[in-house]
């Protein structure tokens, strides 16, 4: 069963989300919904409170809804209840909010989005490209980023295929690539830059996504050649992968005489941009 997590934004309020490929429909975190509708403090409680009524009325979303892990404010994965789009319908109805019928507009937006790219995935493209524009990114940096995104996804579907599981192997080996090419852990790499939840790559020059988009793409030529049949293997290549960049990086800073991986983030300097 393939799940997509991701995040969406309902007047600025993120709402996690889990995509179910396989039943074609998104799942939304329960309290992140109750907290946009109702304001409130504490929305585990309201949920709980809710739930216990909801229950006790019969009402088969109190007693049958999913549980999906998602990932909470400290970073951590936990069991979260979950809706589909119908079934968040029917407990809006059991809110009194101002905010319902604009949340139902949205719900139903989302849905048709995802609909949409499904039969036309150059949307999802064009959608993020608007994203970036809003922000203050330059056309050039997000054709960039845009391929770094595609070329991602080849390297996690090899990653698939290899049986690397997603999370914390994925999350080593992409730590391997970085370290081999950039010279830095992820972690230091963000504290290089001044990132704190800050996405890497949306902080990198066009330099380096290029040099990032090398490694990771060199891993996955390597990977389908060599068919690693274990996570040590698949560790191996991802620093080889990595290393092949890296060398590049080096011969690159040798010609130019300048340091490619800076503390300048674009942040940064859209900050800057925008005084």
């Amino acid at each position: 069963m393939k799940r997509e997590a991701s995040i969406k934004l309902f007047e600025q309020k993120r709402v996690r989300t889990h995509w179910n490929e396989d039943e074609g429909k998104w799942y939304f975190s329960i309290v992140d919904v109750i907290q946009i509708l109702t304001e409130s403090v504490n929305p585990r409680k309201y949920w709980s409170v809710l739930k216990t009524r909801l229950r006790k009325e019969g009402n088969e979303l109190a007693t049958n809804c999913s549980q999906l892990k998602m990932k909470s404010a400290d970073g951590k994965y936990y069991k979260t209840d979950v809706a589909d789009t119908e079934q968040l319908f029917r407990l809006i109805q059991s809110i009194p909010s101002k905010k319902a019928e604009p949340f139902k507009q949205w719900l139903a937006k989302v849905g048709r989005e995802r609909i949409d790219e499904i039969e036309d995935p150059e949307l999802t493209f064009e959608r993020a490209m608007g994203t970036y524009l809003k922000k203050g990114y330059s056309k050039e940096w997000i054709n960039q980023r845009l391929k770094s995104i595609e070329v991602r996804k080849e390297l996690t579907d090899e990653w698939d295929t290899s049986g690397v599981k997603k999370g914390m192997e994925y999350a080593i080996l992409t730590n391997e690539i970085t370290n081999a090419w950039s010279g830095f852990s992820i972690k230091d790499y963000k504290k290089y830059k001044g990132l704190k939840k800050e996405n890497l790559r949306d902080n990198m020059s066009n330099l380096e996504l290029v040099l990032n988009m090398l490694a990771e793409a060199t891993t996955t030529e390597i990977s389908k050649e060599k068919n690693p049949k274990t996570f040590e293997q698949s560790k191996t290549i991802a620093q080889q992968g990595g290393t092949i960049a890296g060398n590049t990086r080096k011969e690159i800073e040798e010609k130019t005489g300048k340091k490619i991986v800076t503390k300048q983030s674009t942040k940064k300097l859209l900050n800057k941009e925008n005084k």
